[in-house]
């Protein structure tokens, strides 16, 4: 996965933001809340991954989830091989955010146990 441009260019903003949000859970719950924000972005991750081939998990949505399977079906070699290249880019950026939801977890509860209860 090479950057573009464009990339580069947003990356000083991306970590400007997330460092704002993890100064500011710390600020309003301390280490705890550095752990919590992990696990909100961990949750989060999973239930992108679990989605990524259509909708999951609805009880209401048994005919959609026919429907997406046909239409998978139906898909050219082509449309088969840019969905798969979709995931496969998709898979890469969650890996990134699954690594800073465990950065954060670990950094979080880690220092919590240390310096509150310890």
């Amino acid at each position: 996965m090479r950057m573009t441009m464009i990339d580069w260019i947003l990356l000083p903003v991306l970590v400007a933001v997330l460092a704002g949000v993890a100064v500011g859970a710390f600020l309003l719950a301390g280490f705890i809340g550095l752990g919590v924000l992990g696990l909100i972005i961990g949750v989060m991750t999973q239930r992108i991954e679990l989605e990524k081939d259509g909708a999951v998990s609805n009880y209401m949505a048994t005919s959609l989830y026919a429907q997406q399977i046909k239409m998978q079906e139906t898909m050219t070699r082509a449309e088969r091989a840019e969905r798969r290249e979709e995931t496969r880019v998709l898979l890469k950026y969650l890996f990134v955010a699954k690594v800073v939801s465990a950065g954060f977890v670990i950094l979080g509860f880690g220092l919590f146990f240390m310096y509150q209860l310890g």
